[in-house]
């Protein structure tokens, strides 16, 4: 199993000193923190909050997943060059269209070729259920 970078496992110190390259590698999920169940709900899910990932041929951003606890409801595969391309920064963000039907813990993967995988921070969701007539 590879190992899971988490960015709350890393020291406020080891933060500091190497904050790009722990951005540029970690998702952070954009979303409501509230929806009605049964109904579509958007989740974004963005690689790096300050810095931008490498996109070059053998380096890049190869999947991001959206897991609600321990399953995984989304997930986006990205080729290299299709974020930038060669020399330029990536702009890995995908928004993934999910039903919720209670309540929810989302956690987002990316996936760097070079550097492994990144989880983000946890997102509850609180679902609203739909009112019976």
């Amino acid at each position: 199993m590879p190992k899971v970078n988490v960015y709350t496992d890393i020291s406020q110190e080891e933060r500091e000193a190497r904050k790009d390259y722990i951005d540029r590698h970690s998702p952070f999920i954009h979303c409501e923190s509230e929806a009605k169940a049964g109904e579509l709900f958007n989740v974004t899910v963005q690689v790096g909050a300050e810095y931008q990932h490498p996109d070059d041929m053998e380096h890049y951003i190869s999947t991001v997943a959206l897991y609600n606890k321990e399953t995984k409801i989304a997930e986006s595969t990205f080729f290299a060059g299709s974020q930038g391309g060669q020399g330029k920064k990536g702009n890995t963000r995908v928004t993934f269209g999910v039903v919720l039907d209670k309540d929810a813990k989302l956690v987002a993967h990316s996936y760097c070729t070079q550097h492994g995988l990144w989880e983000s921070l946890p997102v509850e969701v609180k679902v609203e259920q739909a009112v019976e007539a």
